[in-house]
């Protein structure tokens, strides 16, 4: 082979071209908006704008979750489940100090320590099983699914839990310089925070490092079972502030809350480019992916389409993030 051929060989063929691999579901999404308005100029106003980023709220906090644990090569079905156990244990602990005449400067803390600490058992008892007992993550999660949504109305008797402090709405869908909620505050907090573990930690770099290769990870040193085991933690964690965020906002505690909400979570991760097959992702993907999800929810609304037809969109949707990553996978091979 001559010099030539070799030095050619070496050189990356990625200027352009890795650019639209990477950009390019940002452009469909700014063709979603480009189409939704014209279908229906409303869909730019204001309003619109508040509705959707907030919509979007519940689906990208999940989304932060299930890019982490995706990253690992794992998959968290459970998340939509411990969002509404979670959700559910806030909402009793506020009626609780509602009932009993406790100062909401007391239920309230105490309701999100609650909530908060549900979440992160239930990413606890996911990695427990997922490490120690060898179950497929798939498995697990879709056990502890089961488990979450089960304890979600044995503990609420089936019924909304109602009995809220008002000043709870209040704070919940307080509008920030007229277009930012609350809720979108808190989640690009949220944001921010995993994508600094996620580039300038350790934590990070073990993450990616498992998903790439788990034997590779091993032998370099990392603590597998400990780190997964956190990871999922953290998973269950997300869930629980999306549970909190979901009762600040409605001022209730519903046991639908997080219903099949999983879906359009590992949707907006697959959609935002990172790979089922793990070391490959980035928090921005899924916050376009999830954006997606969003404008396309509202979108449709405002054209008049069928709610039905939003679920078979979000499937479909789907299925060709899917393909387009093994056409990646492919030709990076």
């Amino acid at each position: 082979m001559s010099r030539n051929t070799m030095t050619s060989l070496n050189v990356p063929v990625h200027p352009l071209r890795q650019r639209v691999e990477d950009f390019w579901i940002f452009g469909v999404l700014v063709l979603l908006i480009v189409i939704f308005g014209i279908i229906n100029p409303v869909f730019f106003s204001v309003d619109n704008w508040n509705n959707t980023s907030t919509f979007m709220t519940d689906t990208l906090l999940l989304a932060l979750a299930e890019t982490v644990v995706i990253l690992t090569a794992g998959i968290d079905l459970s998340v939509g489940a411990n969002m509404g156990l979670s959700s559910i244990v806030f909402a009793l602990i506020l009626e609780y100090g509602m009932d009993h005449g406790i100062s909401h400067w007391v239920t309230v803390p105490l309701g999100i320590a609650g909530g908060l600490l549900t979440g992160v058992l239930v990413g606890f008892i996911n990695g427990f099983l997922i490490t120690r007992w060898k179950i497929t993550p798939f498995i697990s999660t879709l056990g502890m699914l089961g488990v979450c949504t089960g304890m979600t109305f044995i503990i609420c008797n089936g019924t909304s839990v109602t009995n809220l402090p008002s000043e709870l709405g209040t704070a919940g869908n307080y509008i920030i310089l007229g277009f930012i909620s609350f809720s979108v505050l808190i989640t690009a907090l949220a944001v921010a925070w995993i994508y600094i573990l996620l580039t300038k930690t350790r934590f990070g770099r073990y993450t990616y490092a498992i998903g790439s290769n788990v034997e590779a990870a091993s032998r370099a040193g990392i603590n597998v079972k400990s780190h997964l085991t956190k990871v999922y933690v953290l998973s269950g964690f997300l869930a629980a502030l999306a549970g909190i965020i979901i009762v600040m906002r409605f001022v209730n505690g519903s046991p639908l809350t997080g219903s099949h909400t999983e879906l359009n979570a590992v949707a907006a991760v697959v959609i935002g480019g990172t790979s089922l097959f793990g070391g490959r992702g980035s928090i921005w993907g899924s916050v376009v992916g999830a954006a997606i999800i969003a404008v396309l929810m509202t979108g449709l609304v405002l054209a008049h389409v069928q709610v039905y037809w939003q679920i078979v969109a979000v499937g479909a949707i789907i299925v060709l993030a899917v393909y387009v990553d093994q056409l990646r996978s492919k030709s990076k091979r």
